[in-house]
């Protein structure tokens, strides 16, 4: 069974973009066949797989967004890693928040493409901007559950009721389905009481959905994306290598407990 799973959560800067690269290229490594689908105007996840400027036969998400292209396939572009590919975005989808709006289906544009993309791939994450417009809407309806990246600062626990309410929201209105796939601690520093603070509420609030595996503050994960490159290929042996690599076998682990 194929997944679709986005990575959201409204306020920036919680490392979105660095763990949909990261999971991503862990799983592909672990031969799942995985798309990564890049849905933030800023196209930081296609510049972070190096693929930045490129673009597919059949154009970038805004124009598998915008049109009526008849063949999803066309706008999914390799990377230079095996079992992975991408939906590639680029500054034009800026514009689609706006040229959504008189659309018929609007936030379902997402979902018709995905339903069609499911049967290549293992698993599906989709990269949201950090806001609950159109695009992220178009997000929350295509998936299956969302991953939520959250990081050990004191504001991280102020917006959880309102992403929280969000989800709630979409779930009444357009995608009764939706799952919390799990919690992610990110940027986590456990030599600050802060950090462990909130690690501590959060496990708390959420429970079992948060992962064992905290993601840490690393230099490296900053400085992957400026080379193209998923930090596991930029620098195997780096803390932020290992922690997304054990990250990608617990969630491998709780899909598989989860399926039977």
């Amino acid at each position: 069974m194929s997944r679709v799973i986005s990575i959201a959560n409204q306020k920036g800067g919680v490392a979105k973009t660095t763990t949909a690269i990261n999971l991503a290229a862990s799983l592909a490594l672990a031969k799942q066949r995985v798309l990564l689908i890049d849905m933030d105007p800023q196209a930081n996840l296609t510049s972070g797989v190096g693929l930045k400027g490129q673009v597919a036969p059949g154009g970038t998400i805004y124009e598998a967004l915008t049109g009526n292209s008849p063949s999803a396939d066309a706008f999914v572009l390799p990377t230079g890693i095996d079992y992975l590919s991408i939906i590639p975005a680029d500054r034009q989808l800026t514009g689609a928040e706006i040229e959504l709006v008189p659309m018929q289906d609007r936030e379902r544009r997402l979902r018709t493409i995905t339903n069609v993309l499911r049967s290549r791939f293992d698993y599906v994450f989709i990269d949201t901007p950090p806001s609950l417009g159109l695009l992220t809407l178009n997000a929350l309806v295509a998936a299956d559950s969302v991953l939520v990246p959250l990081n050990c600062e004191y504001f991280a626990l102020e917006g959880i009721a309102e992403l929280m309410a969000t989800l709630d929201r979409v779930r009444a209105a357009l995608n009764p389905d939706l799952a919390l796939e799990g919690v992610l601690l990110t940027m986590y520093d456990e030599r600050t009481n802060l950090g462990q603070q909130v690690s501590g509420n959060i496990r708390e609030f959420f429970g079992d959905k948060v992962y064992s595996t905290v993601i840490p503050r690393n230099i490296r994960l900053g400085e992957a994306p400026s080379h193209g490159l998923p930090v596991i290929l930029y620098d195997a042996r780096s803390r932020g290598a290992e922690a997304y690599i054990s990250l990608a076998k617990e969630f491998l682990a709780r899909d598989h407990a989860a399926q039977g």
